[in-house]
């Protein structure tokens, strides 16, 4: 996972944004912005995934994380010891793996659908 250092937020690197964009579905319901020096994406004001410096998170119903975490995702935690509840983050090969990555997202995707907007 990407570390926090002296409080200050990790970044993404500009491959790593070009990876998360193409992976995220180009959907008018479906918004990219920064979020505390990172990006996510939103639907209906729902994150349903985005970047950590390097890492990519996603939210998934828990089997989903499960098997995410079977295949070598962990619990997404942004300050160690406080795990987001419902996130997981994607192996740190996602960025070589776009088609993995893609379904993983498109997953995160589905389950935002049954949330309410906000």
């Amino acid at each position: 996972m990407s570390p926090m250092k002296s409080g200050s937020m990790p970044r993404p690197s500009d491959d790593a944004k070009t990876a998360f964009r193409a992976a995220v579905p180009d959907e008018p319901s479906v918004t990219v912005r920064p979020m505390f020096g990172n990006i996510a994406a939103f639907l209906n004001g729902n994150m349903f995934c985005g970047l950590f410096g390097e890492d990519l998170f996603v939210r998934l119903p828990e089997d989903e994380r499960t098997a995410l975490m079977e295949r070598g995702g962990t619990p997404f935690e942004p300050m160690p010891g406080r795990a987001m509840k419902g996130y997981v983050t994607v192996p740190q090969t996602w960025s070589s793996d776009p088609e993995a990555t893609r379904g993983w997202v498109l997953r995160s995707l589905e389950a935002a659908r049954s949330l309410p907007p906000k």
